[in-house]
């Protein structure tokens, strides 16, 4: 009986474990002497449970961030966030001038063509490891400041 209970515990626990998908992530290649990098990404959750974001890790960077971009006036500024809320069965963008994982205190440039990896700390699904594609400097949306 009790190894039944503890099996219906571990399910019950861990509801969405990989019901997360990423798809289409990149960053942009860095300019010599960059020290930041913004990672963009789609994120669906196939659970029937809302799922979160929460932070991540990789060996290019000292610390990978949850950022917002809010426009003030004329100026895009940055803001740290907590975490990203996924809807269950739903999907949640990151993308140029909105939410972004920011990579801080890079280890090197970031050249096109190079694969970033990166580790995806989410609040029930636990880790997930992405390969994000580094595409070229220009191109795309505009840039914004930090």
């Amino acid at each position: 009986m009790s190894r039944v209970l503890l099996v219906v515990s571990f399910f019950v626990s861990f509801p969405a474990f990989g019901q997360v998908e990423v798809s289409d992530a990149w960053i942009r290649a860095t300019a010599p002497g960059q020290k930041t990098a913004a990672g963009y990404m789609t994120l669906s959750n196939k659970s029937a449970q809302p799922e979160r974001l929460i932070g991540g890790s990789s060996d290019a960077a000292a610390k990978v961030q949850t950022h917002v971009s809010v426009k003030d006036g004329d100026i895009v500024r940055m803001r740290e966030v907590k975490a990203y809320d996924i809807p269950a069965k739903g999907s949640f963008e990151l993308k140029p001038n909105g939410s972004h994982l920011m990579l801080v205190d890079l280890k090197r440039p970031l050249k096109e063509g190079d694969k970033v990896p990166v580790v995806l700390k989410f609040e029930k699904s636990g880790e997930v490891k992405v390969d994000f594609e580094v595409r070229p400097l220009t191109g795309g949306a505009p840039e914004h400041k930090h």
